[in-house]
Formats: structure tokens, sequence, C-alpha cells
């Protein structure tokens, strides 16, 4: 398989929020996509396996004005079948990564990765992303909450550099968890790049090379 990492788009909306229901399933609301997309502080990426596909028939508005027209369709060509939204085939969305960057800080809000993805190194090439494109837009440091039980994930975030920066106490609004602050030092720094190109390198051995498109 190769994954393919590049910003977020419309069609991968369904997919998106399908992780993001089997990832954050007791988070009430769910986030608004279509939206976020459209803010220019925010800065979303997926993670394509380019072997695989899956059939979409749309999204958002797009599908139900889509829906709506096939249905007035239908009434006029006295065709009753359900076979109004077009399906199309879109790239197999395995992960994702939101975040936000104010005042040389890189925030990442969100990020999650499908279950069946999960193991495969597909979260440590959203960190990758994140480090990489923070810099470009002039960040020097990376900071997250993450939920105290959530060990996994502060063992990835240890990997890449973010260290415990403090404690926010019932950060999380479903079970009021608290969550820890978790930083990285200055990512402009010689030293900061050189390890996580040791990273990318040791990431492209175990898991084969990525392609990377932020064009």
């Amino acid at each position: 398989m190769t994954y393919c990492i590049r910003p977020m788009l419309k069609k991968d909306i369904l997919q998106v929020k399908e992780i993001d229901r089997e990832a954050f399933p007791t988070m009430i609301p769910p986030p608004n996509f279509e939206r976020e997309l459209q803010n220019k502080m925010t800065h979303y990426f997926v993670v394509c396996d380019e072997s695989r596909s899956v059939k979409t028939a749309g999204n958002g508005d797009e599908s139900k004005k889509q829906g709506l027209l096939n249905r007035i369709r239908s009434l006029f060509s006295g065709n009753s079948s359900n076979d109004a939204a077009v399906e199309r085939e879109v790239p197999f969305v395995c992960g994702y990564v939101g975040f936000w960057v104010l005042a040389e800080e890189a925030h990442i809000t969100t990020i999650a990765v499908k279950e069946e993805c999960q193991r495969k190194g597909i979260g440590e090439l959203l960190m990758m992303t994140v480090f990489d494109r923070a810099k470009k837009l002039y960040a020097s440091v990376v900071t997250l909450e993450v939920r105290v039980s959530n060990t996994n994930a502060q063992h990835l975030y240890l990997k890449y550099g973010l260290r415990e920066e403090g404690l926010r106490k019932h950060y999380y609004t479903d079970n009021r968890e608290d969550a820890y602050i978790m930083t990285s030092s200055d990512i402009t720094t010689k030293e900061s790049a050189k390890q996580l190109d040791k990273l990318q390198r040791e990431h492209a051995g175990r898991w084969g090379k990525a392609r990377f498109d932020f064009s």
C-alpha cells in the first residue's frame, strides 16, 4: 500500500465524519468540517491509502441538493427507483488531523485514525505533517491537549518531542476527564529538523515511503 498525505477536501468529509464518530463517540456536538474547511485559520490534512477507494454519493449540502434534484427528476420521469445520488469513487481516508496557528503556536485541535488502520504508522504521518506545515506557517512550537487516560496517544506525542507542560482540570465535557497539556520544544532549530528527519527515515524503513502532496 502507498499512503498519500494531502490537505482535506470536501470529498473527504463523509469519511472524516465517520472516523470522528468512531474515535470520539461521546463528543457532542461533532465538528462542522464543512465550516472548518472555510476557516482560513484552521488547517486539515488527511492520510489516504492510494491502493483503496470507496464509493460515496456526495457530501453535505451538495448531496442534499443532488438528492432533491433526483427526486424531482423521478417525478417527471415516472421512475420511482431511488438511484438518485450518483455514486463516485473517492480515495480511502485512513486518518486526519486539524490544527490552527496563532502567535507562533500550532495547536492540534483534533487527530484520529480509523480503527482498521491503526498500528500502521498513520498517526506518525499525521504528526510529521503537522510539524512540517507548522514550520511553513512560521510556528515555533506544537501543542495539544490529550486525555490523561489516553496513554497510547501520549506515547506517540512523546516520540515526536512533546512534553507535559500542565493539566487542564475537567477539560472534556463528556465525562469531565482531565487533559494533559503537551508542548514541543522549538521546532525551528536544526536539532528539531534532524530528529524529525530521523523519525521520517525510520518510518519509511518500516512502512514504506509515503507521498506528501501539499501543492
